[in-house]
């Protein structure tokens, strides 16, 4: 219901406006108006606040992005890296096996030589009480 509705329903009802009083409302009425649409044409400041946050996450999402890419990029260099150093491992400890092979020949028979050395000095033919009698065996063969 409009403003004049109104006025023309107060009138039928038998109430006269006053001629003040009408005066007073249309005024009223007018400056409500005016400030409506002056509230609904200022700038508003929460569009800037907003965008701000915008270019803030803008450049949150760029910065990140951007440290996953190299993140990326460095982890896959590392790991050629390290694929690289143990290939070349490989190729250093298949070139060093033959000789390491006969490192450990030459050390096994030395070894064994020590070890029958050590076997041949401590044991004895004969118990030691039976060592007489065994130089006489000993000596009949001889003869």
């Amino acid at each position: 219901m409009s403003f004049k509705d109104k006025t023309e329903a107060v009138s039928a009802a038998g109430e006269e406006l006053t001629p003040e009083l009408d005066l007073a409302l249309r005024e009223f009425r007018l400056s409500v108006h005016a400030w409506s649409a002056a509230a609904y044409s200022r700038p508003r400041t929460a569009v800037a606040a907003v965008r701000r946050k915008q270019v803030w996450r803008l450049a949150a999402g760029w910065a990140l992005s951007g440290v996953l890419v190299a993140g990326g990029v460095s982890t896959g260099v590392w790991e050629h890296h390290r694929q690289e150093m143990r290939m070349a491992a490989a190729r250093v400890a298949e070139h060093e096996r033959p000789a390491a092979n006969e490192r450990n020949q030459q050390a096994r028979q030395e070894d064994e030589d020590l070890l029958a050395k050590v076997d041949s000095d401590v044991s004895r033919g004969v118990p030691s009480a039976m060592e007489p009698l065994a130089q006489m065996m000993a000596g009949d063969v001889t003869q």
